[in-house]
């Protein structure tokens, strides 16, 4: 499948707003509702994204959590409320659930093209570091259409990388992807976000975050049953906000 470079990146949108405080950016949703006919995914939901966390998002399937994360990349519209983008740098970079790239280029040219699409392009090293990071150095010369499924994903989240956005909205990153590979992807994700970048991650795997979550979300049938610190034992925190 052939995308462009705006479904891996939202910098602008017509929803979003500079703020007076320059870097201090925030990401939002403010009352927002979202309905696909007669079905509402997401009810009066306001949720912040703060600069320099690794935020969870979790819940059961057709919980909204994929519908959460279009808004806040520019995909789609709310129904009603409204999506606040401040400050500056606030720029957002989305991986998704099924990856999305250039089947007939190499993952190499792949990043190269999408980089290229950045106003102010990071550095030819920052290509490399996502290719080392994300064990993509062995696949770098390989179409991306002749892929296994775990070096698809790892393109798809190296796209959503490649011009370092403040914040990063990443649907089931590590799905198909080794042991290994999860190790190392999970560091370098906590790395990222020290420099003062937000790292959103929807996930069912509760497990391979715990130990990175700074906050939780999570969202049940449309609504946000909880917003704030994970605990200690975030899964056993997870359960019971189910029943």
């Amino acid at each position: 499948m052939t995308e462009t470079d705006s479904t891996h990146d939202a910098g602008s949108d017509s929803a979003s707003r500079d703020g007076s405080d320059g870097d201090d950016s925030a990401l939002a949703l403010v009352d927002v509702t979202k309905r696909y006919g007669e079905t509402t995914a997401l009810k009066d939901l306001s949720i912040e994204f703060r600069p320099g966390t690794f935020h969870g998002l979790v819940g059961p399937n057709g919980s909204g959590k994929t519908t959460l994360f279009a808004l806040l990349a520019g995909l789609t519209r709310p129904t009603s409320g409204r999506i606040e983008r401040t400050g500056a740098t606030a720029t957002v970079g989305y991986s998704f659930q099924e990856p999305r790239f250039y089947p007939s280029l190499t993952v190499r040219e792949n990043l190269e093209i999408f980089r290229g699409f950045a106003d102010d392009p990071p550095p030819d090293a920052w290509t490399e570091t996502l290719l080392e990071e994300l064990r993509l150095e062995p696949a770098a010369d390989r179409r991306a259409d002749e892929l296994s499924g775990g070096f698809r994903k790892k393109l798809d989240l190296g796209l959503a990388l490649i011009k370092r956005p403040q914040y990063l909205l990443l649907d089931e990153p590590l799905a198909d992807v080794d042991d290994y590979s999860r190790r190392r992807i999970t560091a370098f994700l906590d790395s990222y976000r020290e420099a003062d970048r937000t790292v959103v991650v929807s996930t069912h795997n509760v497990t391979a975050f715990a130990d990175q979550l700074d906050r939780l979300s999570v969202v049940v049938d449309g609504d946000l049953r909880y917003d704030g610190p994970p605990a200690d034992d975030v899964v056993a925190q997870y359960r019971a906000l189910l029943d």
